[in-house]
């Protein structure tokens, strides 16, 4: 069993993850020093993890930018930072499908999908038969990554579905060559709560049972991080039904690339 506690406010997720059998735990975006370090002193301090790294999904402010602090004041920990080469204080960047272990049991595996940032990593991590990854802001249940006028008004003013640092190639293997092929029973845990959103752009596309199902849950919880797989992921997320007929005939596309362009440029406007 891979243990996962989420923390954050707002909408941003910090994870962290735990080896039961030896207690050695890493902390995943740890972005909001405030909140999380408390959290963190606790476990260490009562015995309940061994912390042995800092883990990073790309090096946005948000994901990466606690670093340092965490740091400071973790100093006898001498922790490592394990993600993409512009994280904040980074030491290590594995190679794509580069693994380690968590403790005794917990595998991990960098899979590298640059376009949100050119330097993202999501993380595979399996215990047994039990797989999780952690996406970041590459992969949202029902979405993929936000892009807001206050985030980049450019952007949306010339409504060319721009990916930051990357292009439409880049997020359909991102989504639908390296992640769509985990095994379906893959939770997700994604770095941002954007169900609710995604969904009302979901169904300007699809009125599947999928997406009903999606919406229905979205309105009853506040979190759905770690409650949908890959499997459920490629049902209902229009970014991962690029071939989709009724996709493709929401966007005037058949190419899945300018698919996946026409579809964040949707989104963008929406």
């Amino acid at each position: 069993m891979i243990p996962c506690e989420g923390t954050g406010s707002s909408n941003n997720y910090a994870y962290l993850v735990t080896d039961e059998s030896s207690k050695d735990a890493v902390i995943i975006d740890p972005a909001n020093p405030p909140e999380v370090a408390p959290v963190l002193k606790d476990a260490v301090e009562s015995g309940k993890i061994n912390l042995t790294a800092i883990i990073n999904t790309h090096h946005h402010w948000d994901h990466s930018g606690g670093n340092k602090k965490i740091l400071s004041q973790f100093q006898d920990l001498k922790l490592p930072v394990i993600g993409g080469k512009d994280c904040e204080a980074v030491t290590k960047t594995p190679k794509h499908e580069e693994s380690f272990k968590i403790g005794q049991k917990i595998s991990v595996k960098a899979l590298h999908t640059p376009c949100h940032t050119q330097d993202s990593i999501c993380w595979l991590m399996e215990d047994g038969d039990e797989k999780v990854v952690f996406t970041g802001d590459t992969l949202f249940v029902g979405g993929m990554f936000a892009l807001t006028a206050s985030e980049e008004p450019s952007l949306i003013e010339q409504g060319c579905g721009r990916f930051f640092e990357g292009t439409p190639a880049e997020m359909h293997t991102a989504l639908n060559k390296t992640l769509a092929a985990l095994p379906d029973d893959t939770k997700v845990y994604p770095g941002h709560e954007y169900t609710k959103q995604n969904v009302k752009f979901l169904t300007t596309v699809l009125q599947t049972e999928p997406v009903k199902k999606l919406q229905a849950f979205a309105e009853n919880n506040q979190q759905t991080q770690g409650k949908f797989t890959i499997g459920d992921e490629k049902k209902y997320n229009v970014f991962m039904r690029v071939d989709d007929p009724t996709v493709q005939k929401a966007t005037g596309k058949t190419d899945p690339v300018d698919v996946m362009g026409k579809l964040r440029e949707m989104k963008n406007n929406m």
